[in-house]
């Protein structure tokens, strides 16, 4: 029996993508279908290359075609993909498909350990990633990616100088770090800050990203306000300790963007230091800060739970090295870190289909 293009089509309008819900041909993700005698291959085109599922796909179209068209058809099934971004045409940044700001309503949860992580973990499935670190008080990125001696360039784009990002293990770095003394206090008004910040998203040349990571200060305030007027975010993650003081201030910060004048998509919330695990003794768990708080909070409040992250002795030894966790190959941590990742841009990819373009917010000052 002549396999044929068709046949191919029909049996792959079978696999569903588990997120979006409907069929990889509705959705237009098959490409580039080649039969040769029982061999037939194509590509399959994700919403992100971190896409979790990407496995369970994959051998849904190969049983797809072995079921439908013939059972000792030889398939190559070639996953691909394409970042998608649901911006409107007035996107502030060309080039920039997805913001994704970090957040946290207190300090101390390990926000920009998570958000370095992101970036780092996004950049390794073969997204192409920058962070921005918008903590303009306590600037921690550049320690986290061990360019802290660095500078960022200057470049020139037709007549405006531009400056270039720093990069680290594949990711596109700016800090406020870089501008300021490793000694100095960041000592600065509202509206200076604020200044900085525009510049690190609008004078530098940033390039192609598929996702910009922005590490938030903690609270809520002038910097979150301004992000969100500057820039159309894709959504928010918010990081949280398990503990009630902690979920608290998590809470607050989740209402800030679900305020109807900012209206930010949440994606999710992330646990981290859910558990004390000591490395002699790596299947015990001790839940200092107590058990499940952010999950517990996730389920109250309707948002996907993005992780739960371990405490971890290395974690803050490869801050502080300026070497990720999540690039501790084959450990628990780089896989809870890696499945965060994968969590962030799945939500990511389901925003984006379901959901209206994303425009800058625009609030009335009084």
């Amino acid at each position: 029996m002549e396999i044929t293009k068709e046949k191919v089509l029909d049996a792959l309008s079978n696999v569903i993508d588990p997120d979006l819900g409907k069929d990889l041909v509705t959705l237009n993700m098959i490409k580039d279908i080649e039969i040769d005698g029982k061999n037939v291959s194509f590509s399959v085109v994700l919403t992100t290359p971190a896409c979790p599922l990407k496995e369970l796909i994959h051998n849904a179209c190969v049983n797809a075609i072995k079921h439908f068209v013939d059972k000792e058809a030889i398939v190559n099934a070639h996953m691909t993909s394409n970042v998608t971004t649901k911006q409107s045409s007035k996107a502030s940044i060309a080039g920039v498909r997805n913001f994704i700001a970090v957040a946290s309503g207190k300090g101390g949860v390990g926000k920009s350990t998570i958000a370095a992580n992101l970036a780092v973990a996004l950049t390794m499935q073969g997204a192409k990633v920058g962070i921005l670190d918008a903590d303009i008080y306590g600037p921690s990125v550049p320690i986290m990616f061990d360019v802290q001696n660095e500078k960022p360039g200057v470049r020139k784009v037709g007549e405006k100088s531009m400056m270039v990002p720093v990069e680290s293990y594949g990711v596109k770095i700016l800090s406020i770090g870089f501008f300021a003394e490793t000694n100095q206090a960041v000592a600065w008004r509202g509206p200076m800050a604020t200044k900085a910040l525009t510049q690190m998203f609008f004078d530098a040349d940033w390039g192609e990203l598929d996702y910009m990571i922005i590490d938030l200060p903690p609270g809520t305030g002038d910097i979150h306000l301004s992000l969100i007027q500057a820039v159309p975010l894709a959504g928010a993650v918010v990081v949280s300790t398990p503990q009630d003081v902690a979920l608290a201030d998590a809470r607050k910060g989740i209402a800030m963007f679900q305020m109807p004048a900012i209206n930010v998509p949440v994606l999710g919330l992330i646990e981290n230091m859910a558990w004390f695990t000591p490395e002699e003794l790596p299947e015990n768990k001790y839940y200092i800060f107590g058990k499940d708080g952010a999950k517990k909070l996730a389920e109250q409040l309707n948002i996907p739970l993005l992780g739960q992250i371990p405490l971890v002795q290395s974690v803050r030894e490869a801050g502080d090295a300026g070497r990720p966790a999540v690039l501790q190959e084959n450990s628990p941590i780089a896989k809870a870190l890696m499945d965060m990742a994968k969590n962030v841009a799945q939500q990511v990819a389901i925003r984006n289909a379901t959901m209206a373009p994303t425009e800058k917010v625009e609030i009335a000052r009084s």
